[in-house]
C-alpha cells in the first residue's frame, strides 16, 4: 500500500483508542521483558529493522530473534519517551534509549559501556489485523558505536 493510500485513512475516537492502547500494551510488554506479549501486539507477517544498519527480521520469529539478541545484549535498557505521535498510520515514538552493553550486539562483542542515544521508532499499523506491523527504528548508529568502544 502507498503512503498516499496510507493518508487517506481516517481516524476516529475508537481507532485512535485502539492503536494507543495496543502501544500501551506492547510498551508495557517490553517493560516487563514479556516476550509473548510483544508478539501478540504484531502482525504474524511483521518486519523489524535498524534502518541505519539495514537488519531486518521478519515474522513472528524475527521479532522473538530481535528481541532476544536486543534484550540479550542490553538486559537493562530503559526507553524514556519524549515525544509521540499516534494516528490511523501507525505511532512515532521518539525516546531516549539507556542501557549497558552486556552482550553482542550488531558484531560487537559486549564492552560492558552504557549507552544513551535519542531514537525514533515507527510502529505501522495493519488494519487488516488490528496490530503493528513491525517497527521501524531510526538512530545515529555513529553515536552508538562511539560510545560502546
Amino acid at each position: 500500500m502507498t503512503i498516499r493510500e496510507r493518508l487517506g485513512w481516517d481516524v476516529t475516537p475508537e481507532l485512535y483508542a485502539k492503536i494507543r492502547r495496543l502501544w500501551i500494551d506492547h510498551s508495557k510488554a517490553e517493560d516487563g521483558r514479556d516476550l509473548g506479549g510483544l508478539i501478540a501486539t504484531l502482525s504474524e507477517d511483521c518486519v523489524y529493522e535498524i534502518v541505519p544498519t539495514g537488519e531486518r527480521w521478519e515474522g513472528h520469529a524475527g521479532a522473538r530473534s530481535f528481541y532476544m539478541s536486543f534484550l540479550s545484549a542490553f538486559p537493562d535498557v530503559r526507553f524514556d519517551l519524549k515525544d509521540i505521535v499516534i494516528g490511523p498510520q501507525g505511532v512515532i515514538e521518539i525516546a531516549t534509549m539507556r542501557g549497558t552493553q552486556c552482550g553482542a550486539w550488531q558484531g560487537q562483542p559486549a564492552t560492558g559501556r552504557t549507552a544513551e542515544l535519542d531514537i525514533v521508532i515507527h510502529f505501522p499499523w495493519e488494519p487488516r489485523v488490528e496490530r503493528f506491523a513491525g517497527e521501524r527504528i531510526y538512530y545515529d548508529s555513529g553515536a552508538l558505536a562511539r560510545q560502546l568502544k
